[in-house]
């Protein structure tokens, strides 16, 4: 199916441009190298255009290649996802996350997320903290783009789960981030995520990090749970 060529570049199966071709090669080294992982959600088709400075019709054109070589699966309304290099057996999180409900969901991260908080507090080194604000002032950078600032979201909270040095607990949250983005979960963010609400959620995680960047335990790991209640609330409207 994939047709890689010895210097470690996919040769499209077809005839396309040279700024095609230089996509497609970007994006395939990510995906080798794991940098978007197995089952992880690409950037938006903007957000590829403006981090490699091509049109976005360039990086559809790219995207058409890495679906037709089976690198990558489209789901309309969801975005563009990694698929698993090989045969990973009958439960990949994909399937996992298909038959995971909403309230299942939230009884998860109701058990993971002030854990892997209160580790992270503990255990974040400085220049994860550093990585993490980073993340932090793109979110706040956010305007209208709801598909962009839940890219973002993920990234903060995949940072915070990194940061707890356990890499089993870390893995855990990547499925749950899978599960996140399942159908539901998508409408939901357009009923939602309103540009007021950025706004509430941006002043949410800049007091989210503040707490964890001063190592405070208790008001971080409260913050995340009145942070789940609200999203949980939201929930229960649409359900």
């Amino acid at each position: 199916m994939l047709n890689p060529v010895p210097d470690g570049r996919l040769s499209a199966s077809h005839n396309v441009s040279a700024t095609v071709q230089k996509v497609v090669d970007v994006l395939f080294q990510r995906i080798q190298s794991g940098e978007y992982g197995v089952d992880q959600r690409l950037p938006s088709e903007r957000m590829l255009a403006s981090d490699l400075s091509v049109a976005r019709n360039t990086v559809r054109e790219a995207l058409d290649v890495l679906e037709k070589q089976g690198l990558i699966r489209r789901s309309p309304g969801s975005g563009s996802f990694v698929n698993p290099k090989s045969d990973q057996g009958p439960l990949t999180h994909s399937k996992v996350g298909a038959e995971t409900s909403p309230l299942n969901l939230q009884v998860t991260r109701g058990v993971l997320e002030p854990e892997i908080v209160r580790l992270a507090v503990m255990n974040m080194s400085p220049r994860q903290i550093e990585a993490l604000e980073e993340t932090l002032t793109k979110i706040e950078a956010v305007r209208t783009d709801a598909e962009a600032f839940v890219q973002l979201e993920e990234d903060f909270y995949r940072k915070l789960a990194e940061g707890t040095g356990n890499p089993l607990l870390a893995s855990c949250y990547d499925m749950v981030i899978d599960c996140c983005r399942q159908s539901f979960r998508v409408a939901h963010l357009r009923r939602h995520l309103t540009p007021a609400r950025i706004e509430d959620y941006q002043r949410r995680y800049n007091s989210l990090f503040n707490a964890v960047a001063s190592r405070d335990i208790e008001r971080a790991v409260e913050f995340i749970r009145l942070h789940l209640i609200e999203e949980q609330r939201l929930l229960l409207q649409d359900f």
